[in-house]
């Protein structure tokens, strides 16, 4: 059976994974008949949102720890996971993505890149596995892959940071459209960057899981 390596970014769309893109990709590769288990980074997360209205709370959250809410506490350490016992690898989105796995929500197309998460980047591409990116995840891909043919949707802010980059946007305007760089075996979906509903996030997330089983 495929064995395929999630990686969250926290809890909660304003600072952390998204919740339901986590949720409906496990819920997809389950479907496919492949398992998978959860990772995120040992880290403070870059700051608190309270969800309900918005505003920075003043205290400090471990990216892990609250990625492990999502995962029902059966999640590792990101500096654990190694490529060889993986198929493939998931990064769904969430503002967790743009501001604990990366800088990008606060530097623009400056931004870097968390190390164990640009290495094991690397380590996927490198070993020719394939790597899914939903929502705004696909920056990671732009910056750590050069000239990667992405999608994060239609928002021309973000698409015109990743031509700068020097990767390729491609627009998709259906939760159901992926984007596949077969050379760098690379499937992206807008999920949440566009206006949805939960069930369209169910669609863009299969179709991402579907084409990433063609690779594995």
């Amino acid at each position: 059976m495929k064995k395929i390596a999630i990686v969250l970014s926290g809890c909660g769309v304003f600072d952390g994974a998204e919740i339901h893109e986590a949720t409906m990709t496990m819920l997809a590769i389950d479907q496919a008949g492949a398992e998978y288990d959860l990772f995120a980074p040992d880290i403070d997360q870059a700051h608190v949102i309270n969800h309900l209205n918005g505003e920075e709370i003043p205290e400090k959250r471990n990216v892990l720890v609250e990625s492990a809410r999502i995962a029902r506490g059966k999640i590792s350490s990101l500096a654990g996971l190694s490529v060889s016992d993986y198929d493939a690898i998931i990064f769904p989105g969430g503002f967790g993505v743009a501001k604990n796995l990366c800088t990008y929500a606060f530097d623009g197309p400056a931004f870097k890149v968390n190390t164990e998460v640009e290495k094991i980047i690397q380590a996927f591409h490198a070993s020719k596995k394939p790597i899914v990116a939903l929502c705004i995840s696909p920056v990671l891909i732009a910056k750590v892959i050069p000239g990667a043919q992405i999608t994060i949707g239609t928002d021309e802010g973000t698409a015109a940071h990743i031509q700068e980059i020097g990767a390729t946007h491609i627009n998709i305007d259906s939760h159901s459209g992926i984007v596949v760089d077969k050379t760098n075996k690379l499937i992206t979906n807008p999920c949440y960057m566009l206006d949805g509903k939960i069930s369209d996030i169910y669609a863009g997330a299969t179709a991402a899981i579907q084409a990433m089983m063609k690779f594995v």
